[in-house]
């Protein structure tokens, strides 16, 4: 039976912040030689030692190691990322609501408003872009401090290298402007607005936050915004599509069965989203040219009496009011 030594985390690797690449360092040492998979049967471990390593781990602050480690920071970025790009999904299907049920999308623009978890919801989705882009620009500035000057003396880049790798930094710069022009025209509009209690006032009429056909209608009217967008969307798609297959990698899962699958499955999910996203952007540019901004408004103000007189009617049906069917005949 073969014998293995772990490393004495007391002996000279103990000033190794972290213990996790102890443990790794030794399975390596353990098998680089060897032609056979290293099963536990073949491994005789040192009891005491082990025991020193999993104290170790035990009392090894993990805060310490998402800040400290340049591992622990892109698993901060995988993780981060995993949730905006489930956020820019879901954010996708709601526009898919604003083109096929304008009425249903203005009541879930209603539906969370200001409201307590909503405002939860975009602290912890503002929280979120922070962390990432704070840890993005921590590593960038980490990995050029490590290159120091021989970044210069690279004149073409390895073939395995991606493009969109390259350059994640200006990628997120360019999706940074986006957003912030994104943030302007709706966030501002609604939800910033309806905790001001300011309505925002349009061609003389004044716009309610819930309204988020009419604030589709005012962006997509103006012609640079579907360009911005559309260039925004290029951006993300490249941003994505490597930050997908590159999340799952930072935590391990880079091996060569999977990691050509993760890739593929990152291009396609991308793909569709950012198909859809473009998409909309046109129908929206489309409906926005080509009707009056009064027309829907007017088309919103009928929407929101119908569904008032819905609920107006079901109240009195409740209550057993005889007069109920004709309250929904007068709003009509």
């Amino acid at each position: 039976m073969a014998s293995y030594n772990i490393i004495n985390v007391y002996g000279p690797e103990r000033n190794v912040k972290n213990p996790f690449a102890q443990l790794k360092k030794f399975f390596f040492n353990s098998c680089k030689d060897q032609c056979f998979t290293l099963t536990l049967q073949k491994v005789k471990f040192n009891r005491i030692k082990f025991i020193n390593i999993l104290n170790n781990l035990i009392h090894f602050q993990t805060t310490m190691w998402l800040t400290c480690s340049s591992i622990g920071r892109k698993f901060v970025m995988a993780l981060t990322g995993l949730c905006l790009v489930l956020f820019v999904t879901f954010h996708c299907l709601m526009n898919g609501i604003a083109l096929f049920w304008p009425s249903g999308y203005n009541a879930v623009c209603e539906f969370l408003g200001a409201n307590w978890y909503a405002l939860v919801a975009s602290i912890g989705l503002a929280a979120l872009f922070i962390v990432h882009i704070v840890y993005a620009l921590w590593l960038t500035l980490q990995n050029r401090k490590a290159r120091g000057n021989d970044r210069y003396y690279v004149v073409r880049k390895p073939a395995q290298v991606e493009w969109a790798s390259q350059n994640m930094l200006v990628l997120g710069i360019v999706v940074l402007a986006f957003l912030g022009i994104h943030l302007i025209q709706f966030w501002a509009r609604m939800q910033f607005a309806e905790i001001l209690h300011c309505d925002y006032v349009h061609e003389g009429l004044e716009v309610p936050p819930a309204a988020g056909t009419l604030f589709i209608h005012i962006a997509f009217s103006q012609i640079w915004t579907p360009i911005v967008y559309i260039i925004g969307f290029i951006a993300l798609w490249f941003h994505i599509n490597h930050g997908f297959w590159s999340m799952f990698q930072s935590c391990g899962w880079d091996n060569d069965t999977w990691l050509p699958r993760l890739k593929t499955i990152g291009c396609w999910w991308t793909s569709i989203v950012i198909a859809l996203f473009i998409a909309q952007a046109i129908v929206f540019t489309v409906r926005a040219n080509t009707t009056d901004f009064k027309e829907e408004a007017v088309k919103y103000v009928v929407s929101q009496t119908s569904a008032e007189a819905l609920d107006t009617n079901a109240n009195a049906f409740s209550a057993g009011c005889p007069d109920a069917s004709t309250t929904i005949i007068v709003a009509e």
